[in-house]
């Protein structure tokens, strides 16, 4: 595995598989999300409180790659990475690996903004400062 700004582990349970015994394909996205929160959680963002003061953070768009099954009581981490993609926008870039034997099951990038209240995108001072402080830029942000 490769150097990671933040790591989650889960166990997959029963009622999370469908009927060919594997992890539904949505549930990624439930892991995924919980650990994006754990992430901002454990950068001092608390994801709870800008929502109590009206400001947002939406996903824009989600792009899952999805290589290898979990299936019930399979151990496994959730990585993320945070990258800046412009001034409004920013990505996490996440891969579940199934474990201990470290096996790729996700690649994701699940890019996002924020708003406030009225609907206006805006990055608030909270967020500007953990981008600066934690975020790699991509290409795109360069521009």
């Amino acid at each position: 595995m490769k150097d990671y700004l933040h790591k989650l582990d889960f166990e997959v349970r029963d009622h999370e598989c469908d009927l060919q015994g594997i992890v539904n394909n949505s549930i990624y996205l439930n892991y995924l999300e919980h650990a994006r929160h754990k992430c901002l959680n454990a950068l001092g963002l608390d994801f709870a409180a800008l929502t109590a003061q009206g400001v947002y953070l939406i996903v824009t768009r989600a792009e899952v790659d999805y290589k290898t099954p979990l299936r019930p009581n399979d151990h496994f981490v959730v990585c993320s990475n945070l990258e800046r993609v412009s001034r409004l926008r920013f990505a996490f870039v996440q891969d579940i690996y199934r474990m201990p034997d470290e096996v790729v099951c996700i690649n994701a990038r699940i890019t996002g903004s924020s708003m406030n209240s009225s609907g206006r995108p805006m990055v608030p001072r909270e967020v500007e400062i953990l981008l600066a402080t934690h975020a790699k830029p991509t290409p795109e942000a360069q521009t």
